[in-house]
């Protein structure tokens, strides 16, 4: 069980990140798409806590920052109906403490905004989870918050923020100039021109 990899960031790819070992050895690790390892840069060194599946057809490994988001996701595909790309998914509504917190507050309605993840899933991972996960204090579970990580699980505003980060913007910069942008059902490549208005 691979539960540790550390080395050079070579590319994003379909869902994915590179990394390549002292060994020589590249590795294609999944992560969601909120997940701070994609504000790495080409060459830059990583160490990422992962998740592997093991299935008749391949192996594949899921990766985390920490040990937090690590144990979370291993939380929610432990509950039934939750592979490991809904939880994924899940990982993608923003971090793990934002998630930890609609987790605690039964927001089921967040949860099922979740890519793969259908209204029934949702409320049986409140239901099972909600007593085990370590919520964030609650003058930190404000309903922006909450929101916000709903409104970034949007699929062409995460990848714009993704194109942004290659730019060299910071994820934290990336997150509000595409957060800024009133419009919705705009195509990643629009988003990133309006954000660059903002940043610029």
């Amino acid at each position: 069980m691979i539960r540790f990899i550390r080395g050079e960031y070579l590319y994003y790819k379909n869902g994915a990140i590179v990394i390549e070992t002292p060994a020589g050895i590249g590795f294609r690790i999944f992560v969601s798409d909120t997940s701070s390892l994609l504000t790495a840069r080409e060459g830059e060194e990583l160490s990422v806590y992962t998740y592997m599946q093991v299935k008749e057809d391949g192996m594949s490994l899921y990766g985390f920052a920490d040990e937090d988001g690590l144990s979370l996701f291993e939380q929610l595909i432990s509950v039934n109906g939750v592979g490991p790309k809904a939880g994924l998914a899940i990982m993608s509504l923003g971090s793990p403490g934002q998630i930890k917190g609609i987790i605690a507050s039964g927001d089921a309605a967040s949860i099922s905004q979740a890519q793969g993840v259908g209204k029934k899933t949702a409320e049986r991972v409140i239901l099972e989870l909600k007593d085990k996960v370590s919520a964030l204090p609650e003058d930190m579970l404000t309903a922006d918050s909450t929101s916000a990580a709903v409104h970034m699980a949007s699929g062409e505003r995460n990848e714009a923020v993704i194109a942004l980060t290659t730019l060299g913007y910071s994820k934290k910069e990336a997150e509000s100039a595409v957060a800024s942008v009133p419009e919705e059902d705009l195509s990643a490549e629009e988003y990133v021109k309006k954000s660059l208005k903002f940043l610029l």
